[in-house]
């Protein structure tokens, strides 16, 4: 199957300002890592961030492993009596904002505010505020419950705080698409830029739904993996013996800058987005489409918008997320939209070693874009040992490789059905 075959989107015109849009800053919050250096080194090392759970009592559950933050602390970013008023999933927003304006360079007090923006993604925002304010309430009754509940709550928390603290006054909102969250929140965020409403705007995701409520939830569900015995190997995407995703946490946060405003400061400039496309299945509220007919449509509109040949794409960070129908369904539109390219593409999932942050992957997985084209590194597949004859690519297993990578391609899908990828490119001037 290939681009244009009848049932497959056809590249479909699209209107976009001229204006050209660099990633200056990047910032993550993992489980190998509360800082991108360290999370790059031994993502490419083939280690894994997945381990037994202890943020809470998993003795009444079926799973008991997840990708968590270990050791998260705000130290050295904000206030601690400030951190209190803040949800986990915003603490991690705030970490990573922090580290990837500081890694952009941007002094806030030489550019216009207003045209600074943030739109950050999250799939459920502050989960973990509203169990212990219900809990509170409950128990305690509805005087006890804090009144800073809807503030560390809303999913538009991470965005504001960070607005707040660096003064930034152009548009400021959230994007809740579950687990492409991210992804539509730099694809706002991009075209914001190129449509001239913004010279910059701090993107990308956060997500805290390691909770009593979300790990049942999920568990509940039979959508996570139940390999209780061996958690570094269970998040195994592409792999013939994969049985669900392994629940992550954390954040990735980004700096697009108008191309001209961040060379007249002299930025670092990681790569150029170059594109993005966004669609939706209209199928199943939480099954992805076998066919991949929504997924290839987003990523035929991406490479469109990019103005890019699939055949240019040297690296696709998959979606990835280690289950049965999803990996089999990616691939199948990956093949409908690169066709006999798809081959020559190399492919992986960083979620294997990570695990799924919900409504944060998106974002981590765009600075691990930049960092891959920045060190000509393709990240592995950890955890890929038996081939399933359905999942046919080149998915990276097991070893980081090494290959030059002027175009990269990162896949979101969320729960309601949505699609969205992003393009991000090698900024040659």
């Amino acid at each position: 199957m290939t681009q244009g075959s009848s049932d497959t989107v056809s590249q479909p015109p699209i209107f976009r300002g001229d204006r050209r849009v660099v990633i200056t800053g990047i910032g993550a919050v993992t489980p190998l890592a509360l800082e991108v250096p360290r999370m790059w080194d031994r993502l490419i090392a083939g280690e894994s961030g997945v381990g037994n759970i202890e943020l809470l009592d998993t003795s009444e559950y079926k799973v008991h492993f997840a990708g968590e933050v270990w050791n998260f602390t705000l130290e050295g970013v904000t206030d601690p009596r400030e951190a209190k008023r803040l949800d986990r999933f915003t603490q991690f927003a705030v970490h990573a904002g922090h580290q990837a304006i500081r890694d952009s360079g941007i002094d806030f007090e030489s550019v216009d505010r207003t045209r600074c923006g943030v739109i950050l993604g999250s799939g459920i925002g502050g989960l973990i505020e509203i169990e212990n304010q219900i809990e509170r309430m409950l128990t305690k009754g509805p005087s006890r419950v804090s009144p800073f509940t809807v503030p560390k709550m809303m999913v538009n928390a991470a965005g504001g705080n960070i607005s707040i603290t660096y003064g930034l006054k152009g548009p400021n909102y959230a994007v809740a698409t579950a687990c492409a969250s991210a992804t539509n929140a730099m694809g706002d965020a991009l075209r914001s830029i190129r449509l001239n409403e913004t010279d910059l705007v701090i993107t990308g995701g956060s997500e805290a739904a390691l909770t009593r409520m979300g790990l049942a939830a999920f568990q509940n569900m039979k959508a996570l993996s139940t390999r209780n015995e061996e958690p570094t190997k269970a998040s195994r995407p592409f792999d013939a013996d994969r049985d669900g995703f392994v629940l992550g946490e954390g954040a990735g946060v980004l700096v697009f800058e108008e191309l001209e405003h961040a060379k007249k400061r002299g930025a670092k400039i990681y790569g150029e987005v170059l594109g993005y496309g966004t669609t939706s299945d209209a199928g199943h509220i939480t099954a992805p489409d076998a066919d991949g007919i929504g997924a290839a449509a987003a990523m035929t509109a991406a490479l469109a918008d990019a103005r890019i040949d699939p055949a240019n794409v040297d690296y696709i960070n998959a979606h990835g997320t280690s289950t049965p129908l999803g990996d089999k369904a990616e691939t199948t539109a990956i093949k409908r939209v690169f066709g006999e390219a798809a081959y020559q593409t190399s492919v992986s999932s960083t979620k294997s070693a990570l695990g799924h942050s919900l409504g944060a992957s998106g974002g981590v997985e765009a600075v691990i874009l930049c960092k891959t084209i920045e060190s000509e590194v393709i990240p592995p597949t950890i955890n890929l040992e038996t081939p399933d004859p359905d999942c046919d690519l080149d998915y990276t297993p097991n070893e980081a490789k090494s290959r030059a990578v002027k175009v990269a391609m990162s896949n979101s899908f969320g729960f309601g059905g949505h699609n969205a990828c992003i393009v991000v490119g090698r900024f040659d001037g």
